[in-house]
């Protein structure tokens, strides 16, 4: 895809991982540091018409107003299932290939929002894997803090590379304020396991602060390397699974 602005894929290991508050927090990051920011959701679900869904979310806490949203279906479901239960088009690539391109001609971070994780069907044989590859983006994976999550950390980034898809991070969703002891060694054990870097840590209860709050603790949550690399490619940078975090709050 011809592109001006850089794309980042905001994909999750599995539903209500925190996606939605990640990609609030990273435009809300940005924009603080003077980048131009537009956010796609290719597909939401359980939504009806004129309802607010993600999209509403990430206005309303990182205040950006350039954002497009592709398909809706009113069923919390996988997009394809949901779209098939509603008798309503689905989702197909073009649609989101075009959407993401006018953003980036205009902004100089376009974040993509998926559902769900990297293998859920946004439309007949189409997967969040196709889209990142299609529009030429690094993923920025979300993670739980608790038991299970190395598993599937590691599943979706081996995926993620296997589609020769770049993971340019892990972002912990929802940093308990007490965290047990598995908890604990997942966030030294997840950069170990993948080979990918934890570049930020998003406090459970994020998303209730108030919009001004949110916004100015937003890139405190981040790895401050990583957000100085989203100014250049490739946004991975020379960040690697061992190199020490610094100015990400756990």
């Amino acid at each position: 895809m011809n592109q001006h602005g850089r794309v980042l894929f905001v994909t999750g290991t599995s539903t209500d991982v925190g996606k939605t508050i990640v990609t609030s927090a990273l435009a809300a990051a940005a924009d603080e540091a003077g980048l131009g920011v537009g956010v796609c959701k290719p597909a939401q679900t359980g939504v009806g018409a004129g309802e607010p869904g993600d999209l509403a979310i990430v206005a309303h806490l990182a205040g950006v107003t350039d954002i497009v949203e592709c398909a809706r279906y009113p069923e919390p479901l996988a997009p394809e299932t949901a779209a098939h239960r509603a008798g309503l088009p689905v989702l197909d690539l073009t649609t989101v290939v075009e959407a993401v391109a006018a953003l980036t001609s205009m902004h100089e971070l376009t974040i993509v929002e998926g559902a769900g994780g990297v293998m859920v069907r946004l439309g007949d044989d189409l997967t969040a894997l196709d889209v990142a590859s299609a529009v030429g983006a690094d993923a920025l994976v979300v993670v739980a803090p608790g038991l299970g999550a190395l598993n599937h950390a590691e599943l979706t980034v081996d995926a993620l590379r296997a589609s020769g898809i770049r993971p340019a991070g892990l972002v912990i969703g929802s940093w308990p304020p007490d965290p047990d002891l598995a908890t604990r060694c997942n966030r030294t054990d997840l950069p170990r396991l993948t080979g990918v870097p934890v570049v930020g840590v998003v406090p459970e209860g994020a998303g209730l602060l108030a919009p001004d709050r949110f916004r100015g603790a937003a890139s405190t949550w981040f790895d401050r390397d990583f957000l100085a690399t989203l100014h250049a490619r490739p946004l991975a940078g020379d960040l690697t699974a061992d190199q020490p975090i610094e100015g990400v709050h756990a």
